[in-house]
């Protein structure tokens, strides 16, 4: 079964098995639809119990399994008997400032003395510079921690080693067989990781670190001798979830496991600097990864963008309620001025690369592009044409840039690739993201690489014309048990996409137009039946100005589900993602689609 809609998509009900279905049903009392998702996604019947309930007591593995781990325990572990001030270096992002944050609240609770480090993004880019690392080690700290970053950072870390300062990398990003010469480096993406977790966020990483350290101190009876409390690690699962999530990493394996039980520790809102966003959000339900991931994450990452780098790092860090609002109040200042930003810039982009857009890699480029919001005009673009996506903001002649794949596309690898063939002045990432410098005269070369590259990129996994839908409900089973149970494959995300469906043969009853570029409606049914719905940033395409229009011609649409809560009541209703319009003709309705 196939339709195509009127973004141009072709709808295609994704495979299952039934056989599967009934074995789901019959031994975990699972209803159709929910053993019918699991069949599309593959779990094995061996894990359906530790998908479900996805537990750290049983899928944790010991620390030690990553790279590295013994050593830089052992070092912090030093550090910290011997009254050494240890300094952290964060980058920017989300995933960076939950990693800063995470570390500095342990060392907090735990009485050490520590210094924190974010660098500027604008001035001095993505990383450890020996600027930055200086800046540290003139606080008088022996011991440095670089977070969500320094594993290709050869030249800081040199400079570090000269001056008789430890750096220990905690990263995720790609890297090349060879390595800075760190004290140690754990990274479950360097080539010589054995540990099968390269899924993990830098956060994911740290916690695994905090592990092996807060068991090093108890062996050592540090606590005990000390007089200080062991501190429950399970506490900062809060910010492990919100780094996990805002990354954009696979929910699969360990990371399913630390977001599941992250999302409780996160509506005990317990770190004040989360609880003031979330006030600051009126979000008045239990958290979800979509809070995180689109309400909290963003403004968050916003002090990176557009205003102060450490803002992030220090709203996860502070107790203090004064200096908790000042900063939220100025995140939230900052994240209106990305939008605004945001909004021309992708006009501007969209508007002045009509040449490239059949190009298979978009690699868009202009002057003084704010570097800021580039990664996030790369996603946009990305997900409007569904391509890999590099936008760069040349200066003087050198360009920096930000770049957004798609699913089998290994953008990190194919950066660091590009910086070995001397095409780049230096680059990193990961496998969905990544970012790097290069000189203008090198770009007609540079995109002959990618495109190059993307000639081995496996077709069948790239496909801009389909939307894989899970199943097809009727309006009429749109309520809260139903819901619930979809829940039961939450938390949702990067490797467990949201369950995506079809809904035939409606009709608008009434649509208007809310926060100005969204549409509400209520929709009937053909079996009399309504369904609450809501289209969003959709005012100004085919699927909005329907909505709003048309009360005659029937459609299908594709989306997911949302519960609505407000003023204490819980509402079920539909995310519109995509329509497809059937004309009528003589009062009669296909049965069928496609």
């Amino acid at each position: 079964m196939s339709l195509t809609s009127v973004l141009g998509k072709k709808w295609v009900l994704r495979k299952f098995n039934n056989e599967d279905i009934n074995f789901f049903k019959e031994n975990f009392f699972l209803d159709t639809t929910v053993s019918k998702l699991l069949s599309i996604r593959g779990i094995p019947k061996n894990e359906v119990e530790l998908f479900l309930n996805p537990s750290l007591k049983n899928i944790l593995p010991n620390p030690n399994i990553l790279k590295d781990m013994d050593t830089a325990t052992d070092r912090a572990f030093n550090s910290i008997r011997n009254g050494e001030s240890i300094g952290i270096f964060g980058d920017y992002d989300v995933d960076g400032a939950s990693s800063t944050a995470l570390l500095g609240n342990f060392f907090k609770e735990i009485k050490h003395k520590y210094e924190i480090y974010i660098p500027d993004r604008k001035t001095e880019g993505y990383g450890p510079t020996i600027k930055g690392l200086k800046k540290l080690i003139d606080l008088k700290v022996k011991l440095i921690f670089t977070v969500d970053c320094g594993t290709m950072s050869f030249e800081p870390i040199e400079y570090a080693n000269s001056i008789k300062t430890d750096i220990i990398v905690l990263d995720h990003h790609q890297s090349e067989l060879k390595l800075p010469n760190a004290y140690s480096i754990i990274n479950p993406n360097r080539v010589d990781d054995k540990s099968n977790l390269n899924y993990l966020s830098a956060v994911g990483v740290c916690f695994m670190f905090l592990i092996s350290l807060n068991k090093k101190l108890r062996e050592e009876g540090w606590f005990k001798k000390n007089k200080i409390n062991e501190p429950n690690l399970l506490n900062f699962l809060d910010l492990v979830s919100l780094g996990t999530i805002c990354d954009v990493v696979p929910l699969i394996g360990l990371n399913r496991a630390l977001v599941k039980q992250g999302l409780k520790v996160l509506n005990l809102k317990k770190n004040l600097g989360l609880k003031t966003l979330f006030d600051m959000c009126n979000i008045e339900s239990n958290l979800s990864t979509y809070h995180l991931g689109y309400m909290i994450g963003p403004r968050i990452n916003a002090g990176g963008r557009v205003g102060k780098s450490s803002h992030g790092a220090n709203l996860l860090l502070t107790s203090e309620p004064k200096q908790l609002f000042k900063i939220a109040n100025e995140l939230e200042q900052f994240n209106n001025e990305r939008k605004l930003l945001e909004a021309n810039l992708l006009s501007l982009v969209l508007n002045s690369s009509t040449d490239e857009k059949d190009e298979p890699v978009l690699i868009l480029s202009g002057e003084n592009w704010h570097e800021g919001i580039i990664g996030i005009i790369a996603s946009r673009i990305k997900d409007k044409f569904n391509k890999p996506t590099i936008i760069i903001s040349f200066k003087d002649g050198i360009g920096k840039a930000s770049a957004r794949s798609v699913v089998g596309f290994d953008i990190g690898s194919i950066i660091i690739s590009a910086v070995n063939n001397n095409l780049l002045i230096k680059g990193g990432g990961h496998k969905m993201a990544g970012g790097f410098s290069v000189s203008k005269d090198k770009l007609n070369d540079l995109k002959f690489f990618f495109f190059k590259k993307f000639e081995k990129y496996k077709k069948e996994k790239y496909d801009k014309e389909k939307t894989y839908i899970d199943t097809e409900i009727s309006a009429s089973a749109i309520n809260l048990k139903f819901y619930e149970n979809i829940q039961k494959l939450a938390p949702f995300g990067s490797g467990n996409a949201e369950p995506k469906f079809i809904i035939k043969n409606l009709k608008v009853i009434k649509s208007k137009i809310v926060g100005e570029k969204h549409v509400k409606s209520i929709l009937s049914a053909k079996d009399g039946s309504s369904v609450s719905s809501i289209c969003f940033n959709c005012v100004d395409n085919q699927m909005g100005q329907f909505l709003i229009n048309n009360n005659k011609d029937f459609f299908h649409m594709a989306g997911k589900l949302s519960l609505n809560n407000w003023k204490g009541k819980e509402n079920v209703e539909f995310i519109i993602d995509d329509i497809s319009v059937i004309k009528t003709v003589k009062n009669k309705v296909p049965s069928s689609i496609g």
